[in-house]
């Protein structure tokens, strides 16, 4: 059964067989798994899995998980009043209160960290002990921010700023023990820093409040990274941002220009970067072991979360949900139908014009934006390309020392809602990125391909070497192929005569002694600089960002780039796509 058969027939709602068959015979796997622990207070509309074993099977290319947590009055409006920003700060406290036992603990170390000063105290202007702790912010602690966090007992956690307390505390339960139920160290001291630290839902509140700090780490859906890491360094302090750096071309120009301007220790959370393996594979590109490359292909099987859907709205009246044709034609959206009704009430904790931040649109609030899955929402993410491109486009850009595309193209499935309003990205991509010439070496041709998409297998490649479905990067030099996995992971030669001549090549990238959090953590102190500075972050998060620009732009349709003007210079309308309309107060 295909697709287009599917769309024909529009009367019928899907089946699990029929959705398990489409997915088999089409080119891309297209389902979204959904798990019915959903808010009871929705009026018995509760969202329930499928049981069918044929539609389990079919449910595993994308995961959508929807968790709703104990609601409060529905929010469907931005207000920007004075008493709304007074009630932001009574969002801080819920969803799980703490025992009396951790009431004293807090109460205990907030007093001993009352007695720890910022470093540039301790021995006047200019004075940087290594041995000092650094008073450092969190922003955004529902997610990455935890894990991040888990990287810095040896640190002063001084503040966190969330605007989701309900989950917040969610989080840091959940880290006390591993997937076998066994205490994890690192995560008992991350809660004993929660505790301790200053509590925020507004960052700009925090930054106001925390003239001490030195450092701030944020880790927040890609929309709101600009604007904060523009306050926090205009403010002096060092700054760690997670990937990708930025939500536009433009904004990645302007924190580079603010870091440089600033001087303040940047860093870019793409830990790859400070791997041995990235490292590895550098040495040998850069050494001519596989000659001179002029292909790279990389891929990648994300999204694993919602793409191709349209934006949530109520159901017209005597609509039957599960007709196909009510949704994009790139989408099986009958197995999730339920949970795209609009009218979600907001979540106890949640202050969702502070979530919305920069965003023009009046968006209200849905489970299927938050948490995780606002990745593939235009309004808030930048695809699969901007999430896994960090881990992944970083080495070739690395290793070969490419510069800026003066020709990208683009083709997908379709997107999510109306081309010339999209909601949500296509579930699959391609794009051509055409790099110059570099002195001696040659032009390279780089391939992106995700949501399943592969790469054209080199007829070189030994039969029994399978590519990692999951993700991947293949070199092609005129001597050789060299692969490897997300992250830079386990690096191969082919022919694997190779190896020999690899292994006499010296080591010239300086190895990363620490976690990529704590290389930043240390070069804040040292007035070094980190290993993925936003210098370099920015123009790969730039390259990224480019293919997102083309496909904007149309399917197929190639776009040139002036790097030194930072504009597309054959297609007019593609430069709107560089930069973004910012809500007042939020512009970069």
């Amino acid at each position: 059964m295909s697709m287009r058969s599917l769309a024909g027939n529009p009367g019928n709602a899907l089946c699990g067989t029929q959705v398990a068959d489409a997915i088999t015979t089409c080119p891309v796997r297209v389902s979204i798994a959904i798990t019915d622990q959903v808010a009871e207070s929705r009026a018995g509309n509760r969202v329930r899995s499928r049981s069918e074993p044929s539609t389990r099977r079919a449910c595993r290319a994308i995961e959508m998980r929807v968790i709703v947590t104990s609601v409060a009055v529905v929010n469907r409006q931005r207000p920007t009043t004075p008493a709304h920003r007074a009630r932001r700060t009574e969002y801080r406290q819920v969803s799980e209160q703490l025992t009396r036992r951790d009431f004293v603990d807090r109460s205990a170390t907030l007093a001993a960290g009352a007695m720890i000063v910022p470093r540039h105290v301790l021995g006047g202007p200019g004075y940087r002990a290594p041995s000092d702790r650094l008073n450092l912010a969190i922003i955004g602690v529902g997610g990455q921010g935890t894990e991040n966090a888990q990287e810095f007992g040896t640190e002063h956690i001084a503040a966190i700023c969330d605007v989701h307390w309900g989950i917040v505390h969610r989080r840091v339960q959940e880290r006390l023990v591993d997937g076998d139920g066994n205490p994890r160290e690192k995560g008992h001291r991350w809660r004993e820093q929660f505790l301790q630290a200053r509590q925020y839902t507004d960052f700009r509140e925090l930054l106001d409040s925390e003239a001490d700090l030195d450092a701030v780490l944020i880790a927040t859906p890609d929309h709101l990274h600009a604007t904060m890491a523009k306050a926090a360094m205009e403010a002096g302090k060092h700054v760690y941002v997670e990937k990708p750096l930025t939500y536009t071309v433009h904004e990645a120009r302007a924190l580079a220009e603010i870091a440089q301007r600033t001087g303040v220790v940047t860093q870019m959370g793409n830990q790859g970067h400070s791997g041995d393996d990235a490292r590895l594979v550098n040495e040998w590109v850069q050494a001519g072991v596989i000659g001179d490359v002029t292909e790279v292909h990389i891929w990648t099987n994300r999204p694993i979360w919602p793409q191709g859907i349209r934006r949530p709205a109520p159901w017209e009246e005597g609509l039957n949900p599960g007709w196909y044709q009510q949704w994009h034609q790139g989408a099986i959206q009958s197995l999730a139908a339920d949970v795209m009704d609009a009218g979600y009430p907001l979540p106890t904790g949640m202050d969702w014009d502070l979530y919305l931040g920069p965003t023009t649109r009046d968006i209200p609030f849905h489970p299927v934006y938050h948490p995780f899955n606002w990745r593939g929402w235009v309004d808030f993410g930048v695809s699969a390309l901007g999430d896994m491109g960090a881990h992944l486009v970083d080495h070739p850009y690395w290793a070969l020392g490419l510069t800026y595309p003066t020709t990208i193209e683009a083709t997908s499935t379709p997107w999510g809602g109306p081309a010339d309003d999209p909601a949500s990205f296509p579930l699959a991509m391609r794009a051509h990125y055409e790099f110059p010439a570099r002195g001696s070496m040659p032009a390279v041709d780089l391939h992106w391909y995700d949501g399943g998409l592969m790469p054209p297998r080199p007829s070189a490649l030994p039969d029994d070497v399978d590519l990692n479905r999951t993700g991947g990067v293949m070199f092609v030099g005129d001597r050789g192929i060299l692969m490897h996995g997300t992250y830079g992971r386990d690096p191969r030669l082919f022919p694997e005569s190779l190896a020999a001549e690899a292994a006499e090549v010296p080591e010239t990238q300086p190895r990363i002694e620490d976690t990529h959090q704590m290389n930043w953590v240390k070069a804040c102190k040292e007035d070094g600089e980190a290993s993925c500075p936003f210098d370099y972050a920015s123009r790969l998060t730039e390259v990224m960002l480019l293919g997102i620009v083309a496909l904007r732009t149309g399917q197929g349709k190639k776009i040139h780039y002036d790097a030194d003007a930072m504009r597309v210079t054959n297609v007019e309308e593609a430069n709107r796509y560089l930069t973004r309309e910012y809500r007042e107060g939020w512009e970069v």
